[in-house]
């Protein structure tokens, strides 16, 4: 996507709901977020020029930015996955949009399945790494320069300080957050057994279907990253049960009350910084 198409978009946004300097993205069953910010202004999908629609049940499909703790906020309430048949600009779409905004702080959530045996559904994990069996990068084509470098670096795709603060505001709030690494599959089927061992042979201790994308466009914006799962179930084998997404929304409905204290607590901890890009 070239940047006056992107630049159309975020001066919707901007237009409406002004600018931002942190942004929240909303997994699976974890909506509603939104209503913690202080005197929001929203702008639907829809009205965004270029944007996709969410189809997935879970994702509202709107920007919604506010005030938290002092900071000017903007949540997505429903994002895009490559399985819906959008392209990789698409899905990473709303990235480079709040890049231009003056995000500087990006937190990503997701619904996961747990790899890891020792989790367990309804604990939040804060994201170390990724790995990308998606075969899929967001980054391939022409580099827009205006954002970063051809080849950005991933060795601290999710930034070290917005982890530890992330684990130690938890502890203060009796959460018991962990640690994990991130298996990003594309999906829409989930995955089968023997995928599941071969992530765990790999390291991984969860699995899903996005933020991998959106972890790489913010990075490549420059942008510092926190990623935080929400376990909604033990991934496919672990069990002997089925998996279906009804389960991974109603695992998501029962942890937004500590996911909403472990984020404003967060969001709370941030250093403020604000710069419009437009």
């Amino acid at each position: 996507m070239d940047m006056k198409s992107i630049r159309k978009a975020a001066n919707a946004v901007l237009n409406s709901c002004g600018p931002a300097e942190v942004a929240v993205i909303l997994g699976s069953g974890l909506g509603g977020y939104e209503e913690q910010l202080m005197e929001p202004s929203e702008i639907n999908y829809a009205e965004i020029p270029s944007f996709p629609v969410s189809t997935v049940p879970g994702h509202a499909g709107k920007f919604v930015v506010g005030t938290v703790r002092d900071k000017r906020v903007l949540v997505m309430s429903g994002r895009f996955h490559s399985y819906e048949g959008y392209s990789m600009d698409k899905v990473t779409l709303p990235v480079r949009v709040m890049s231009l905004l003056g995000v500087k702080t990006l937190i990503i959530t997701n619904a996961a399945g747990a790899v890891n045996e020792g989790y367990r559904p309804g604990d939040l994990v804060v994201l170390e790494d990724f790995i990308n069996l998606s075969g899929r990068n967001p980054l391939r084509g022409r580099n827009l320069d205006h954002f970063g470098p051809r080849f950005p670096d991933m060795t601290f795709a999710y930034d070290p300080e917005l982890r530890r603060i992330a684990v130690r505001e938890g502890q203060k709030l009796g959460i018991d957050v962990k640690s994990g690494i991130y298996c990003w599959m594309n999906g829409p089927c989930f995955e089968t057994p023997a995928e599941i061992r071969m992530v765990r042979i790999l390291g991984a201790d969860l699995v899903g279907m996005s933020t991998v994308p959106e972890t790489i466009v913010a990075r490549h914006c420059g942008m510092r990253v926190l990623g935080i799962s929400s376990v909604t179930n033990m991934a496919a084998g672990i069990l002997d049960a089925p998996i279906n997404h009804e389960e991974v929304l109603a695992a998501g409905e029962a942890v937004k009350g500590t996911f909403k204290k472990l984020m404003d607590a967060v969001i709370d901890t941030l250093p403020e910084a604000q710069s419009l890009n437009i």
